[in-house]
């Protein structure tokens, strides 16, 4: 494991002017406990948690917090695998079992939005590895984290694919109360069989549904990323309209698909899964996704545009708040896979990315 090049990552790749903590700092711990087995957690103490995020890189937003490194959600298509590249670990195994945890993430936090050259603007979290995976709960850093912006006013975001995120309502309620926060649960689709080989360490869907309508139950407004819809195998249209009524059923403030993309690092992992369980897609695949990590404008286009009309049909997304929600009988059954065209269809609105 090579430590001296673990540097501030913001969302799009390392830093290479300071090195994020001292190499000497490091603990490395395993539990033997079921939900932690085969799991090994390097605690450092680090120098920097607030990241400025690249100006090349295409999110929306300029600050972000990241408490750990590598995810025991184990998603295969996870774009931040690449990440773990720089310590010399792979990008596959090692990314979602050799964990780093920055332990003094909630005190560095409150000191560095103490000082004066910090000017109170958005901070997001959960936009590299999620900040509710498996190891929160052992290490609690989140309610510190929370803490910190609420005293601090400080706005925030939160995406997430944990349940753990209830843990801390009543932290959020409070942040709430005197700062923007905003919260997204991240919910790609409801396909029971796809879910189990695809995001393995992640609560099933439905319990995501279900943090989504406790959050909106308890006056905190939250959508869903609907991230990411898989090509050829959860993009047929009966899977886009299942998904949809569901997250409208949640009670989600909005639905936002964006469709996978497969940078270097997530790209290898991705298709030598695809190669084990869907060896037929394979070429497709690479058809798909011959010009680079993004699939084609037209693809990303044609999915926008469908569920959008998914969600006004349902009465989320760009309906205006409060308007009732249509939830009709339940639909029938939904396959597992698709034959999606391939072909371009006439063009929509351009997904966001973030995932």
């Amino acid at each position: 494991m090579r430590w001296e090049n673990l540097t501030a990552d913001p969302a799009g790749g390392p830093a290479r002017d300071a090195a994020l903590f001292g190499a000497d700092a490091v603990t490395t711990r395993t539990f033997d406990t079921p939900e932690f087995r085969g799991i090994t957690f390097h605690e450092i103490r680090a120098r920097s948690i607030v990241n400025r995020v690249p100006g090349a890189s295409r999110m929306p937003f300029e600050w972000t917090v990241n408490p750990y490194r590598g995810c025991t959600h184990a998603c295969v298509y996870c774009f931040a695998r690449k990440t773990h590249s720089y310590l010399d670990l792979d990008t596959g195994l090692d990314f979602d079992s050799q964990i780093v945890v920055k332990v003094n993430a909630p005190e560095l936090l409150r000191r560095q939005l103490a000082s004066r050259r910090w000017h109170g603007e958005h901070i997001a979290m959960g936009t590299n590895v999620d900040c509710y995976q498996r190891a929160e709960g052992r290490y609690g850093l989140m309610p510190g984290i929370i803490a910190a912006l609420r005293d601090r006013a400080n706005p925030f975001s939160i995406l997430t694919k944990g349940t753990l995120i209830l843990r801390d309502l009543d932290l959020l309620r409070q942040a709430s109360e005197v700062t923007d926060v905003g919260i997204s649960v991240s919910v790609g689709f409801t396909d029971t069989e796809l879910w189990r080989t695809v995001e393995p360490g992640t609560p099933a869907p439905e319990r995501r549904l279900d943090v989504v309508r406790t959050l909106t139950d308890h006056g905190i407004d939250c959508g869903v990323l609907m991230a990411p819809v898989i090509p050829f195998l959860g993009d047929h249209p009966a899977q886009l309209r299942a998904t949809v009524r569901a997250v409208a059923a949640s009670g989600a403030t909005s639905v936002t698909p964006l469709v996978l993309h497969l940078r270097p690092g997530a790209r290898e992992w991705f298709m030598a899964w695809l190669e084990h369980h869907h060896p037929h897609l394979v070429p497709r695949y690479e058809r798909l996704y011959a010009e680079g990590a993004y699939a084609p404008k037209w693809y990303q286009r044609r999915i926008t545009r469908q569920v959008h009309e998914l969600a006004q049909e349902y009465g989320i997304g760009p309906a205006r708040a409060g308007m009732p929600r249509r939830i009709t009988a339940p639909e029938p059954a939904v396959p597992s896979a698709s034959t999606a065209p391939t072909a371009p269809t006439a063009p929509g609105p351009t997904q966001l990315t973030l995932l």
